[in-house]
């Protein structure tokens, strides 16, 4: 039962991730594939440049929402006493990964989707908000100092494996359990920002990146 329980939580969770925001409130509202525009990534960003804030900022929070929605459902699990808290935070993060994967490969959407940031920001929040809340901070430093979102983006995620090594060092400590697996999630996450962001990283090298100012009046 615990089994097919956590098969199916799994397939909500890609089935959550897979609702194309981005393309739909663009094509309905807007008439236009974002996918065809901009960086062409199907992504809050992206329609922030493209549309503006107030196309961008209802996909950020149903982008959000998707994370925070499949992990929530699979944090369920923790009613079964025979999972540890160790392995509850287990199955959140194999929510996050089918999750993110339904994000950016939508199977709503022709399997083209975004980059999975604001999905990824919303699960993180749901297995450990002070983690979110800590990466969070490090993105608006980067962001207000640099006004680059990709550059934040690459350094809170990066940021992400350190706050999780403190985080487990102090569960550990407290329960004695210990999550190897939320420590291999943190450094993939990193990774995975750093090559979804290989373009991104491409022009801000050769000084082509666009910046972003959200309090400045749109042009």
């Amino acid at each position: 039962m615990t089994y097919c329980a956590v098969l199916l939580l799994l397939i909500v969770a890609y089935l959550f991730g897979s609702i194309p925001s981005a393309v739909w409130i663009g094509k309905h509202y807007f008439g236009v594939d974002i996918r065809e525009h901009g960086s062409k990534n199907a992504g809050a960003t992206n329609m922030l440049r493209v549309l503006g804030l107030r196309a961008a900022l209802p996909v950020f929070v149903i982008d959000y929402m998707k994370g925070f929605v499949a992990v929530t459902l699979m944090g369920a699990m923790r009613l079964n006493p025979e999972l540890s808290t160790a392995w509850v935070i287990n199955l959140k993060i194999f929510a996050v990964a089918f999750a993110v994967v339904g994000h950016i490969f939508p199977i709503f959407a022709g399997f083209r989707g975004g980059k999975g940031v604001s999905t990824l920001i919303g699960a993180v929040t749901a297995i450990q908000p002070n983690l979110a809340f800590m990466c969070f901070a490090v993105w608006v430093l980067v962001f207000v100092f640099t006004h680059y979102v990709s550059l934040a983006s690459i350094v809170a995620g990066c940021s992400f494996p350190i706050f999780v090594a403190i985080f487990s060092t102090t569960l550990y400590n407290r329960y004695g359990d210990f999550s190897w697996i939320f420590i291999i999630f943190s450094i993939s996450v990193a990774a995975m920002l750093v090559w979804t962001h290989r373009a991104n990283i491409g022009r801000l090298r050769r000084g082509e990146e666009s910046k972003t100012y959200i309090w400045k009046k749109r042009k």
